[in-house]
């Protein structure tokens, strides 16, 4: 065979070998394993909160990675319960996706309270290195034991405290303020412990709780307490930024276990992307939230260093307490990730 015919046959054959290649990719495209279904997404916070936007962010990167096969339906504003309602429907596989705080989760698994502490993180940054390394995925790593998938996690963000009876810039003022907070014993024995009477309720219940003076104030991150208007009926708000709460991504179990590799994979790189949205967008929220407050008419407080370290010297004989009822283990392997990453 000569030299030209030689070229020509090898031509031909990189080229069938290109179009088989290229069918291949092609194959294997369409021979992913993505069924049509319907996926639940219930949550508490109300539609235009910052995470609010972010289901639906997460509902449309779901629906583009399965080619629409997947279809996320998203309910907000608590219509399919409170955060430990929608938490158990994951559990028995009458739902599908939620985002909760940390919160009712303690009550699954106690070492989540250790997020309830107080003063834990000094900022966002300090937050994000410690939940997404291996403190916190050791946590989500407890979850499907308890009948839950823990995806990732997300931004609630530092709380601060509202109310209806007076000014809060002291630790002593706080004192016999009926306080709602969230269904845990860490945020229960913090607040208790600064001579607050701590009630705890469902979100869902809080906004009726407040008009109505059942409990006098709230705790909540700058954007709930916008987007919830909370600012009606609270005239009074501190800057406390006592504890950063984070939300976490949940699956259940039940119906996660049931899904093909390729669905499990759409649904996790929808909530990495989801993630980085809904962080940045809770965070420039919240710092809009603030002026946005102000403009109400709230009058705002600020704790200062040294009150901040009063409450800690006050609170540290509760959190000793604290850390043997969450975990030794736990709260001291936070802590050192808290450290490490300031």
């Amino acid at each position: 065979m000569d030299m030209k015919k030689r070229m020509s046959l090898k031509a031909s054959v990189l080229g069938l070998a290109a179009a088989m290649t290229m069918g291949l990719a092609g194959t294997s495209v369409m021979a992913k394993d993505i069924n049509s279904q319907i996926i639940r997404f219930g949550y508490g916070l109300a539609d235009s909160s910052p995470s609010g936007h972010a289901v639906r962010f997460f509902a449309e990167e779901v629906g583009k990675l399965s080619d629409g096969k997947m279809k996320v339906k998203t309910y907000g504003n608590g219509s399919l319960g409170s955060d430990e309602q929608m938490q158990n429907a994951l559990i028995g596989g009458s739902q599908e996706i939620t985002f909760v705080s940390t919160a009712p989760l303690a009550g699954l698994v106690k070492g989540f309270g250790v997020f309830d502490l107080p003063f834990l993180f000094d900022n966002e940054k300090v937050a994000d290195a410690v939940l997404d390394g291996p403190a916190g995925q050791k946590l989500l790593d407890t979850l499907p034991e308890k009948g839950l998938i823990g995806l990732l996690y997300w931004e609630n963000g530092f709380r601060n405290i509202t109310n209806s009876r007076h000014e809060i810039s002291k630790m002593e003022d706080i004192k016999g303020i009926k306080l709602r907070v969230m269904q845990n014993e860490v945020a229960l024995a913090v607040f208790n412990g600064l001579g607050a009477n701590a009630i705890p309720m469902p979100f869902t219940e809080l906004f009726t709780a407040l008009e109505t003076k059942t409990v006098d104030g709230q705790e909540n991150p700058l954007s709930t307490i916008k987007t919830s208007k909370f600012y009606e009926v609270q005239p009074y708000l501190t800057i406390s930024n006592h504890v950063y709460t984070p939300f976490v991504l949940l699956a259940s179990k039940r119906w996660w276990d049931g899904l093909t590799a390729d669905e499990q994979d759409v649904l996790k790189q929808a909530a990495k992307t989801s993630q980085a949205y809904q962080r940045k967008i809770s965070r420039e929220a919240d710092s809009n939230a603030l002026q946005y407050i102000k403009d109400q008419g709230v009058k705002v407080s600020k704790f200062s260093a040294e009150e901040k370290e009063k409450i800690r010297t006050t609170l540290e004989p509760i959190v000793a307490k604290l850390r043997t009822e969450i975990g030794p283990e736990t709260v001291d392997e936070v802590m050192q990730a808290a450290k490490n990453a300031q």
